[in-house]
């Protein structure tokens, strides 16, 4: 028994007075503001600045991926998801580039909302209703057991921030934030727009690889000591103010894919996430809008109500529909599929939420189980009497 005893205390010795049994070291991800590892993947994440539209793509956005979002017929919705993008990325201290054809990135961003000091307003509302309400809010006592359903997607560790739509952001904050803007209009000339195979994206491909290799967003700048995200926010790519005919002729459709597909690879390269919305609804080529959706690494549509819509009454308390159409696969063969079907969002006067649709139990006991047997009919040979047990 001597022999073994001392070749394990042989073991435990290495040259000086270290030892062989040392804890092995893991490797520390980047420690960046507003960032978090995924539990899913190891991806550094954002978030959206939604928590529900978090919880609903599995965590938040992947560093280096790009979320398209396919715009509501009034890109009212969308546009406003792109300010709680843009907002986010102030509170958590981002860099951040916004690109427009439309309205001034100036003016989107003096419209970004103030964020809460609450926790979460969703379930503080849920919880802070009266007993007079709760005592009137009576259903069947087969019902009463069962588990409660929370409609509001929620997560259990807290990410992000909360904003209120109906006030806006300090000024204090938007100085202290560094950001880029891009407008079409005062870019360049609108003749020269549509050289080369970009097309009018030529011009807006070029701004955001400038501002990635200088401010060290793609580790080329040495003098950049501090790791920061860079968010982009490009609004309403492919409509006819960009000076693309993607929704009219589906011959000049190589522009925009083209463009996506260079993005892709800039943002795999550096601490970039990209936010883009198109108006897909205005794109007739059903084959066009498959491949935008595949030159993305996550793609989610609107679906808003129209006042028809509205009258049902499944429909009555929610303003659309939220299709979560694909989901990031990264350092993974498969990727972490959320819950997410029967989707639908509603616009506050503060908030924006995602909430699971669901139908109310059927409290109904006008035919019992016994009546609806006994009125089947039941076919014979003859089709004339009817089996009796």
């Amino acid at each position: 028994m001597a022999a073994p005893m001392e070749n394990a205390t042989k073991g435990t010795r290495l040259s000086g007075s270290s030892t062989s049994f040392q804890k092995k070291s893991r490797s520390k991800l980047i420690q960046i503001p507003g960032t978090k590892p995924s539990v899913h993947t190891g991806q550094l994440i954002v978030s959206s600045g939604v928590p529900s539209l978090d919880c609903a793509l599995g965590g938040g956005l992947a560093v280096g991926s790009l979320l398209l979002i396919e715009e509501d017929e009034f890109d009212s919705y969308s546009h406003a998801l792109l300010q709680y993008f843009l907002a986010e990325g102030v509170m958590s201290g981002h860099e951040l580039f916004v690109a427009s054809a439309q309205d001034h990135p100036d003016d989107i961003i003096k419209d970004l909302p103030s964020p809460l000091q609450d926790e979460d307003p969703d379930l503080k509302n849920a919880s802070s209703s009266s007993p007079g309400q709760q005592d009137a809010m009576k259903i069947a006592w087969r019902y009463q057991n069962l588990p409660k359903f929370q409609s509001v997607l929620s997560s259990s560790s807290r990410f992000g921030h909360y904003y209120d739509l109906s006030k806006h952001m300090e000024q204090d904050l938007l100085q202290h934030a560094k950001i880029h803007t891009f407008y079409l209009p005062e870019e360049q000339p609108a003749s020269t727009h549509l050289s080369g195979v970009l097309g009018p994206y030529s011009v807006l491909l070029h701004s955001i690889q400038s501002l990635i290799r200088q401010n060290g967003f793609d580790g080329s700048n040495s003098q950049v000591k501090t790791c920061n995200v860079l968010r982009l926010a490009l609004h309403s790519l492919g409509s006819g103010l960009w000076g693309d005919d993607v929704c009219v002729s589906p011959a000049h459709n190589h522009a925009l894919s083209t463009f996506l597909y260079v993005l892709r690879g800039l943002l795999r390269s550096s601490l970039s996430v990209a936010m883009v919305t198109v108006p897909t609804h205005l794109i007739r080529n059903k084959l066009l809008r498959g491949r935008l959706i595949r030159l993305s690494d996550t793609a989610i549509a609107l679906q808003s109500f129209s006042a028809a819509d509205r009258n049902n009454s499944l429909y009555k308390d929610y303003h659309g529909l939220l299709h979560v159409i694909q989901v990031p696969r990264l350092n993974c063969l498969g990727c972490e599929v959320p819950d997410t079907k029967d989707l639908a969002f509603r616009l506050k006067r503060k908030q924006f939420t995602i909430e699971r649709m669901y139908l109310p139990p059927d409290l109904s006991d006008s035919v019992s189980r016994v009546s609806k047997v006994q009125l089947a009919p039941v076919c014979t040979s003859d089709g004339t009497k009817h089996l009796d047990f």
